[in-house]
């Protein structure tokens, strides 16, 4: 009979508890500590691989990060980046349009990509015995892609569509843009993601070119394989495929830095809509920041579930708004703490804004419970863990930690970051963050449809 492997969490268990009926052992067998068995190797033209041995099934996950985002772009190429994730699947050299996924599904195989103000990923899941056809893909698109003209202006009107669906005529999407192009005045993290209208009308042929060329070599990817793999074979299988593939000079580094805010900045945005949204945003903390593992329970206490305390304060006391979410996830730069908080129909934005000024100002001046706070540390070791239970979880947060932190092994040090977090590291965290001249507020106030002009009385007949 098959039994699924038991998660990380029931194997602690197990390990701590002998089982009915089972005599004690004076000295029980060593345990491995997870990760113990991780390998990485550079390649010579700078490729890093980094391989995760697990078998309990018979599947691998891939996730080959780039270190290019909207950060990396200018006025006039803004959106390439995740043009590329669009590119990348509209064949090469030896698959052509449409058989990277054919051959791959043919295969037992799925993928996806995203892309971030700070990297692009490209996320392969399949059989184990597939590793040298999914290697051989790879190798073709990223040694070989085709720069089809028909194929670029289809791929671009799919971005130009996808801008419009989550930008233009979303509300949330439309606030958050003019917010980012707000709270930053010189970094690129003011550029969007998706890229400005006229710069995806607008790319050239040899934009397209000079940028894979520059930030889709080896040298600037962390590949990242997890699963029933021989650490071995595949720096072996690597080498042969993608290590053959000729480094390129590293990217100029993005050097600007952004000057303090001196004052709050705010923006109103008005669409039609039905209800008003409040986003307010503070500069925050680089993904390696020390204290990243603090903002991230912070935020977690204030906005996340039900008993948090702005969706106990906003929603169920003062009944201003139906939801609050915040983020506070880092990039290479110091980035942007977020909250957003949608409201009903007819709601008071000055109302809302007011309340949840005062609530980051209460931590601010008193900090937080203990309770609290070890509420907030179970929630993100809870995730982190179960992240860890799956190969894709294993490839993508391998692959976050070595291209963020600049080491994969930070990965097996969080949670020991997470307990290191104290009341009072959070509290003076708050007041570093939380000051209303670092801050962006943006408010989109509903405008009603114009009324339809009487038609005519030649038009009536």
């Amino acid at each position: 009979m098959f039994r699924p492997p038991l998660s990380w969490f029931a194997c602690l268990a197990l390990l701590g508890a002998p089982q009915a009926g089972a005599q004690a052992v004076s000295e029980p067998s060593a345990v491995a500590k997870p990760g113990s068995n991780i390998q990485a190797r550079t390649l010579k033209n700078g490729l890093t691989v980094i391989v995760w041995p697990d078998h309990d099934i018979p599947n691998v996950a891939l996730a080959n990060w780039f270190r290019v985002g909207s950060r990396n772009e200018r006025p006039g190429i803004t959106g390439l980046s995740h043009f590329f994730e669009h590119m990348m699947f509209n064949g090469a050299k030896k698959y052509g349009p449409g058989e990277f996924d054919r051959v791959m599904e043919a295969n037992g195989g799925s993928n996806n990509a995203f892309t971030s103000e700070d990297v692009t990923v490209y996320l392969d899941w399949f059989p184990a015995s597939a590793l040298p056809l999914i290697l051989d893909l790879e190798q073709d698109r990223l040694q070989s892609l085709a720069f089809d003209p028909k194929v670029i202006e289809s791929e671009r009107g799919v971005v130009y569509s996808e801008r419009r669906s989550g930008v233009d005529n979303d509300n949330g999407g439309a606030l958050q843009e003019q917010m980012q192009a707000t709270a930053f005045v010189a970094h690129p993290y003011q550029i969007p993601v998706i890229g400005w209208p006229s710069d995806i009308e607008s790319w050239r042929m040899e934009d397209l070119q000079q940028y894979f060329k520059t930030y889709y070599a080896p040298n600037n990817a962390t590949l990242v394989l997890a699963g029933d793999l021989d650490p071995a074979r595949v720096f072996e299988q690597v080498e042969a495929t993608l290590g053959t593939i000729p480094s390129q000079p590293a990217p100029e580094p993005v050097r600007t830095k952004e000057p303090e805010q001196q004052g709050e900045r705010r923006i109103v945005v008005k669409k039609l809509a039905q209800s008003p949204l409040l986003q307010v945003a503070y500069h925050g903390l680089a993904a390696n920041d020390p204290d990243a593992e603090t903002l991230e329970l912070l935020g977690l206490i204030l906005t996340h579930g039900d008993s948090s305390r702005l969706h106990r304060k906003l929603v169920d006391e003062a009944r201003v708004a139906i939801r609050v979410r915040g983020t506070t996830a880092g990039g290479f730069d110091p980035s942007l703490t977020w909250f957003y908080v949608d409201l009903p129909p007819g709601g008071d934005l000055a109302k809302t804004e007011a309340l949840l000024t005062s609530e980051l100002a209460r931590v601010v001046k008193d900090g937080v419970s203990d309770a609290e706070l070890k509420k907030a540390r179970n929630v993100a070791l809870a995730s982190f863990w179960r992240k860890l239970e799956t190969n894709s979880g294993r490839a993508r947060e391998l692959g976050n930690a070595a291209t963020f932190r600049g080491d994969w092994k930070a990965l097996l040090d969080t949670p020991a970051r997470y307990e290191k977090v104290t009341r009072d590291g959070v509290k003076a965290l708050a007041a570093r963050i939380f000051n209303n001249d670092h801050r962006t507020v943006g408010w989109l106030v509903p405008t009603t449809a114009p009324a339809a002009a009487p038609a005519s009385k030649e038009a009536a007949r």
